[in-house]
């Protein structure tokens, strides 16, 4: 076999070739990395389902010589959610460099998925400072979405009335003074009012007044209604959808069921109704298998609502011949 003339040039890095490292095989180390942290967990069921991408997964951006990663996890509710990101990073990051031999440049950690369990999270994120770990402190429960309040519309009408007051009392103030001479807007309905007496519409008056401050008590202390339905885990909802949403999941399914023209869907408090036309067969058999396309997927609501059905036959309009 031929030896090379130069011993050293078997030694030329330029001569063994090069290693390429695909993004996949980079994101298959980081989310290795991030599922050894505890408190992070896999998802490839539930809410993953609707965008068909399961839970860790990373995108990768990389360089000649550095590395960057988005993480997206799903961790076990509740935790310190500083504390586990901080040591995903670190073991990603050593993971990373010492499989690959690349530098970590740049990664953004993002919490898109939370899971509920019986037992705390306490022992598997917190850090341990000496002898002693440092406890966590209690969860704040998320706060529901809502719709504005009842009296915001009153409120600002209210405070423009009030602006607008102020302004044309101040003008009257400065004429009073002689700051400036101008013609008086109010001075007249004053001097008329300090000298009115009983009138029989004062009483009317002083009634729709007592109802319009009744009125917007009651819209102040209303409770805002909440606009969105809670997913998931009843002890620790942190997903939400609108009733829209909840709408165009059902006619989606509903409508690639065989059989199914069209479909729409309204939603309600209490109650899901599908609409479809039928493009022809059996109504019965057409509404039970819309059923059991839209069922489980509703599953993932924490309260349960009501399905309902209906079929209607596509109506074809014929033009008349001329």
């Amino acid at each position: 076999m031929a030896e090379p003339s130069d011993p050293s040039a078997a030694d030329d890095p330029g001569l063994r070739g090069s290693l390429v490292i695909k993004d996949r095989a980079m994101a298959k180390i980081a989310t290795a990395a991030a599922v050894n942290v505890p408190g992070v967990v896999r998802q490839s069921g539930g809410l993953t389902r609707l965008t068909g991408r399961d839970l860790p997964r990373a995108d990768i951006s990389m360089g000649s010589d550095a590395v960057a990663i988005n993480l997206f996890l799903a961790v076990s509710w509740p935790c310190s959610v500083t504390e586990l990101t901080g040591r995903v990073r670190t073991e990603v990051g050593r993971s990373v460099e010492s499989l690959t031999g690349l530098p970590l440049h740049d990664m953004n950690v993002m919490i898109a998925a939370t899971e509920g369990s019986d037992d705390s999270c306490v022992s598997g994120v917190e850090i341990a400072e000496g002898p002693a770990q440092q406890a966590l402190s209690d969860p704040i429960p998320p706060r529901v979405p809502s719709a504005n309040p009842a009296a915001a519309v009153s409120a600002v009408v209210i405070a423009c009335g009030l602006l607008a007051l102020a302004f044309v009392v101040s003008r009257e103030w400065f004429i009073n003074r002689g700051t400036f001479e101008s013609a008086p807007w109010i001075r007249n309905s004053v001097e008329w009012t300090s000298r009115l007496h009983w009138q029989p519409w004062l009483l009317p008056v002083a009634i729709a007044a007592v109802v319009a401050g009744v009125v917007l008590i009651m819209s102040a202390i209303k409770r805002r209604a909440k606009t969105h339905v809670p997913l998931g885990n009843p002890s620790a909802s942190t997903v939400w959808m609108r009733p829209t949403d909840i709408a165009r999941l059902c006619s989606s399914h509903a409508a690639v069921v065989p059989g199914v023209g069209s479909a729409h869907t309204s939603v309600d408090r209490k109650h899901v109704k599908v609409h479809i036309e039928s493009t022809g067969g059996d109504r019965a058999e057409l509404a039970a298998a819309v059923d059991a396309a839209v069922r489980p997927h509703l599953a993932i609501l924490q309260r349960p609502l009501q399905l309902s059905v209906v079929v209607r036959e596509t109506v074809v309009r014929r033009k008349d011949a001329s």
